[in-house]
Order: C-alpha cells, then structure tokens, then sequence
C-alpha cells in the first residue's frame, strides 16, 4: 500500500514511486463486457500502473497474471491486489510491461458498482 507521500493530492488513484513502479496490461478473456476496465479501476486502486487494457485474442476459465520481466514478486503484488488468479513467468520484453493479465470466468468484480 502506497505511502501519503507516494500520493498527488486531488489524484483519485495512488501514484507508485518510481523504484516500486509495476506496469501492467489488462486483458479480458470472458464475454462479460467491461472486466478488463473494472479490473484496471482495482489495480490502479492499489498503486499499479495499468498502461493498457482490452480483450484477450481467445476465452479463458481461469485469470493469469503473467509475469513478463523483472522480478516475479510483481506478479504477486498483481494477484493479491485482485484477490485471484495464478502467477506464472512467461518472459516477453517485447510487450513493455511487467506483469500481463487475462481474467478468466473465475474473476468476480467483488462489489464493484460500474463494469
């Protein structure tokens, strides 16, 4: 969880120091339109940089958060800030992120309000 000082004031999510900085990508991989934003509203919730999200290229059952460089341990600060999914290493320096993420039909919004 971010510090007060790792906050801009007016700024509605926590903005992550440059050194625990975690871009992320947020793909859906159901048919419920939507998921792939709730997710990001989550995770932005919780200091991680989500820099891009959309549709998965097929449908899946369960969430990955698919560590792509660096250290692995920011797939799990990914995971827990969602609350669900498996951490797996696939290395890919190509897509510009650290940490990829498909939501599978197992990923439930949990009490959010908007899709």
């Amino acid at each position: 969880m971010p510090t007060e000082r790792e906050r801009v004031q007016g700024h509605a999510y926590a903005v992550p120091s440059p050194a625990r900085r975690v871009t992320v990508e947020v793909l859906n991989g159901t048919k419920r339109p939507g998921l792939a934003r709730s997710a990001t509203r989550r995770l932005r919730r919780h200091g991680l940089d989500v820099v891009h999200f959309g549709n998965a290229d097929a449908a899946v059952e369960s969430t990955r958060v698919i560590v792509r460089r660096d250290d692995p341990g920011r797939g799990r600060a990914v995971r827990e800030a969602l609350g669900i999914g498996r951490v797996v290493v696939e290395r890919d320096t190509l897509r510009r992120v650290d940490v990829s993420v498909v939501l599978g039909e197992d990923f439930r919004l949990g009490g959010e309000a908007r899709p």
